[in-house]
């Protein structure tokens, strides 16, 4: 997509919206509009769109029919499909998704927000493929490892730096697409980090938790918090970026972010071997929404049942929450969010870890002063 224009299919019956579609696209990609389901499918025998918008409610075939049998296609089934639905079809938009509609777009719709919902999709179908580029050459560079010669140690080593590389150039690829989705928590990923590096300095000040954190890979380990928040990326932008706080259908549907980041790296782990940084990072997505008295998810998990990296992230998590701004409130002063955490001691949050905060709530404060 860098070096040619994308191609965008629009499938709707009514003429109206295919203009308007295609005024609205046709500056950014090159646009064909088709009146039908059965027309659709008679062009992608000829032309491969990168994006298709395709309209639910159509005479003959309807457009949940249609992305059925799209995906049911082997060469036709990774295009990405959003839905063009009317306003309130929460049923129709709901189906959609489970068959794997990437988004929906509520008609009629503006002209801008066509626009930029189409930007934003392509822009994650091209990481996306960047992405798994780099996941087949980091395979093939952990084959490549297994066939050095002992006596060829510098070049194990140099090879060894390389990979470490290209993890974390994947590692901050993916946290970038998943910032790039909610606009609302730029910089969260960084400041996590800076908290749970703070947070641990905290516990070494008291001596807690020595024993756990003795072994542990601390930089791997927080540069594999990146990947807490992954599933995100399977959450429609009508949920992710909601003006307002979310209906318990709509938290329930966000809650399977946890899911959906756990399945994706433990697919990454079918395919590698040897990954400690993915061994943390599936600790992180499991584990970061588990509370101390059990009232957390997805598990339900209490006290020390929950690893200690997911409970050291619930804490460095909310706090980030509470004194970032949200389009439903507005950030909270630190020494706010500070009183918030102590009173979750012991229900929420480890108690220990908030003795350990209490340590170094000044620094989290310092972080959180720079958060625009």
């Amino acid at each position: 997509m860098d070096n040619e224009r994308a191609t965008v299919m629009v499938v709707d019956d009514n003429l109206a919206n295919l203009m308007v579609a295609k005024l609205a696209l046709t500056h950014s990609y090159d646009v064909f509009t088709v009146p039908s389901a059965s027309k659709m499918f008679d062009m992608l025998e000829r032309n491969r769109p990168s994006l298709i918008l395709l309209d639910i409610e159509m005479p003959e075939t309807d457009g949940m029919e249609a992305l059925s049998t799209l995906k049911s296609k082997p060469d036709l089934a990774d295009i990405p499909v959003i839905f063009l639905t009317a306003k309130g079809d929460d049923e129709s938009e709901l189906r959609g998704l489970a068959l794997g509609a990437v988004d929906y777009i509520s008609k009629p719709f503006m002209p801008q927000l066509l626009l930029k919902r189409v930007d934003l999709h392509l822009t994650i179908e091209s990481q996306k493929l960047r992405l798994e580029e780099q996941a087949k050459n980091l395979e093939s560079s952990f084959r490549a490892i297994k066939n050095f010669n002992e006596n060829l140690q510098q070049m194990v080593e140099d090879k060894t730096r390389e990979i470490i590389r290209l993890q974390n150039a994947i590692l901050h690829g993916v946290a970038n697409i998943v910032e790039s989705r909610d606009d609302t928590t730029g910089g969260h990923v960084e400041r996590t980090q800076r908290y749970l590096r703070t947070l641990i300095g905290g516990l070494n000040k008291l001596g807690l938790y020595q024993e756990d954190m003795r072994g542990w890979d601390i930089e791997l380990m927080i540069e594999s918090s990146q990947l807490h928040d992954v599933g995100k990326i399977a959450i429609s932008d009508s949920i992710l970026k909601k003006p307002g706080r979310l209906t318990k259908e709509e938290f329930d549907t966000m809650k399977k972010h946890v899911d959906v980041g756990v399945n994706l790296i433990e697919k990454i782990e079918t395919e590698v071997s040897g990954t400690d940084f993915l061994r943390y990072a599936k600790i992180f997505a499991e584990t970061h929404h588990e509370k101390w008295d059990g009232s957390g998810y997805p598990k339900g998990l209490a006290g020390s049942d929950i690893p200690l990296p997911g409970r050291l992230m619930a804490l460095a998590d909310v706090y980030d929450a509470l004194t970032s701004a949200r389009p439903y409130k507005d950030a909270f002063p630190p020494d706010e969010a500070a009183r918030i955490i102590r009173e979750g001691k012991g229900s929420h949050f480890d108690p220990a870890l908030v003795d350990a905060f209490d340590q170094v709530a000044d620094q989290f404060a310092s972080i959180a002063s720079e958060n625009p």
